[in-house]
């Protein structure tokens, strides 16, 4: 997992990975793209244990060494890991990932969804906007397309990408923790930092799973705000 979070000037966010064993299938990233710009990527691994971890790896090495090495647009990076994956990784298994990449000076972000669960973007008038998927998952066919979004964000608003194991934790009951609770969380803590706000949701789910947490847990919050003073 990253060790820091390139500096944004009007970007508060930070990420967490709690997992449910000792090594585990979830990934997240932050990757420096220069120009007052950076991605944030989540993804989440088919299957559980050592098998897992090791595409999780493979994956996070491919996604740094192509942003490293520059790259033509979105669409034609994740064709070509997904063409890497698919050529690489036996036929079960599968990657649901989001890519990210947030401009610092228009606040536009423009975003990959491959299959994985929606990001839940808080508006600061309070409404809710799901960024969907724009292409199936990544490993799993040869002939794989997506599509590139976008959207502008605003002053106030807060970006948050997770796992399916923030919303399907369950209680004793067999509920699910769902989303309507994570955005209710997400509601409380308007006005707390990125890393406030991370501790109190994971602490929330946690607790609402109680003591067998069944999945990895991955989430990033990212809230846009005023630019720093320097």
């Amino acid at each position: 997992m990253p060790q820091r979070a390139p500096a944004i000037q009007t970007l508060d966010y930070a990420g967490v990975c709690i997992q449910a064993r000792a090594v585990g299938g979830d990934y997240y990233d932050f990757l420096d793209l220069g120009s007052g710009s950076v991605a944030l990527v989540l993804g989440d691994v088919s299957g559980k244990g050592m098998p897992a971890a090791l595409l999780m790896a493979g994956l996070q090495a491919t996604m740094r060494t192509h942003f490293r090495t520059g790259l033509d647009d979105l669409a034609t990076m994740m064709r070509r890991v997904n063409r890497l994956l698919y050529e690489s990784t036996a036929p079960q298994h599968f990657v649901t990932f989001i890519l990210a990449e947030y401009d610092d000076a228009s606040h536009r972000l423009q975003y990959v969804n491959c299959g994985h669960n929606p990001p839940i973007l808080l508006k600061v008038d309070g409404t809710v906007q799901r960024l969907s998927a724009t292409a199936c998952v990544l490993g799993a066919f040869q002939q794989w397309e997506c599509t590139v979004e976008e959207v502008a964000l605003e002053v106030g608003d807060t970006l948050t990408l997770f796992t399916d194991g923030v919303t399907e934790a369950a209680n004793n009951e067999g509920e699910e923790f769902g989303e309507e609770r994570l955005i209710l969380a997400l509601r409380e803590q308007r006005g707390s930092t990125s890393t406030e706000t991370l501790e109190s949701i994971t602490r929330i789910a946690l607790e609402f799973g109680g003591r067998d947490q069944a999945d990895d847990l991955t989430l990033i919050i990212a809230h846009v705000v005023e630019p720093r003073q320097s």
